[in-house]
C-alpha cells in the first residue's frame, strides 16, 4: 500500500480542510481511531495507524477542519509494506539528505537550521530526524532516515521562517 504525500493538500485519503467526520471516514478502512479530547468538543487530533505507520491528523484552532497530517516511521526492528511516498521516494527508506537534495532540485527550500526538525516552508513539509532507538546515523549523530513527516497547509511553517537560531 502507498500513502502519497501531496503537500500542501494532504496525505493519501486525508485532505487538509476536511471536517472531523470526513477525516474519520477517510481513515476508517485502516481500523480504529482515537479522537482527542475524548468527548471530541472540539476535536484537536485523531490518532490511527495504517498498518505499522502511525498517523496523527491535527485539527488545530477551532477543530472544524484538518490542518495537518503527520506520519511516523514504524520503529526499530519493525517492517511494513506501506510506503510513504514523496514524488516516488519512500520517505522512511530514502536517506534524508537525498530527500532534501531532491526537494531542492524541485525548487523548494529546505530549512535545516534545526537539524532534528528540518522543514520546507510554503510547501509545507516538516520532518523529524530524532529517535532514541538504535538506528544508522550520519557523522553528526542524526538518524540517516527521517522518523516522521508532516504535511501542513501552505502557511503551516510561516512562524518558523523568521526564527533566529
Amino acid at each position: 500500500m502507498d500513502l502519497i504525500l501531496d503537500p500542501p493538500h494532504g496525505v493519501g485519503p486525508v485532505r487538509l480542510g476536511m471536517t472531523p467526520d470526513e477525516a474519520l471516514a477517510a481513515v476508517a478502512p485502516w481500523g480504529a481511531s482515537r479522537v482527542v479530547p475524548a468527548d471530541g468538543h472540539p476535536p484537536k487530533a485523531m490518532y490511527t495507524a495504517c498498518r505499522e505507520i502511525m498517523v496523527s491528523v491535527f485539527l488545530e484552532g477551532s477543530g472544524e477542519a484538518v490542518t495537518a497530517v503527520e506520519l511516523w516511521w514504524p520503529g526499530e526492528g519493525r517492517r511494513t509494506d506501506v510506503r510513504v511516498l514523496l514524488d516516488g521516494d519512500d520517505v522512511f527508506t530514502t536517506p534524508a539528505e537525498e530527500l532534501f537534495r531532491k526537494a531542492e532540485g524541485r525548487g523548494w527550500t529546505v530549512d535545516r537550521r534545526e537539524p532534528e526538525y528540518p522543514f520546507v516552508p510554503g510547501v509545507s513539509l516538516g520532518f523529524t530526524r530524532q529517535t532514541s532507538q538504535k538506528v544508522p546515523r550520519v557523522r553528526g549523530g542524526l538518524p540517516v532516515h527521517v522518523t516522521s513527516v508532516l504535511v501542513g497547509g501552505e502557511h503551516y511553517y510561516d512562524f518558523r521562517v523568521g526564527e533566529a537560531v
